[in-house]
Order: C-alpha cells, then structure tokens, then sequence
C-alpha cells in the first residue's frame, strides 16, 4: 500500500472538519443577517451557538459518512 491509502483516515477527518467549520459559518452569517434586519432580534446569542454546535455535530455525523468514500475514489482514481 502507497503513503495516500494508508493516510485515507486523516484526509477524510480533516475534510470533514473542514466542512462542518464551513456549514457553521454559513448557519452563523445567516443567523446573524437576520437578526441585523430585525430591530427586535429573532435570536439570541444563546440560541446561534447552541444552533452552530448542533450544525457542527450533526455535520460531521454525514461528513464522516460522505469524505472516506470521495476520498477513496480520489486516491484509486
């Protein structure tokens, strides 16, 4: 086995890491954008970092799923 196959592991966690950071900095900016259009906020602090974890979790649940199999495809293609 080459150096790509046998690090498969790390690539897909930091992909998934990666993306799960990106899914929660979309959900932050839109939480955000709402509440700067309100003059009563939709939101509270509370309420956007407790939803940016629960994104963070529940993304890298179907990222760890998806990334090993893109990736796997990657390195044999």
């Amino acid at each position: 086995m080459d150096k790509a196959s046998n690090n498969k592991g790390k690539y897909a966690f930091i992909a998934s890491i990666l993306s799960s950071f990106l899914l929660v900095l979309v959900f932050a900016g839109l939480a955000a954008t709402v509440n700067s259009h309100r003059v009563v906020p939709l939101y509270s602090q509370v309420d956007i970092i407790a939803g940016m974890m629960f994104v963070f979790v529940l993304s890298m649940i179907v990222s760890a799923s998806i990334w090993p199999e893109i990736i796997e495809k990657r390195i044999k293609g």
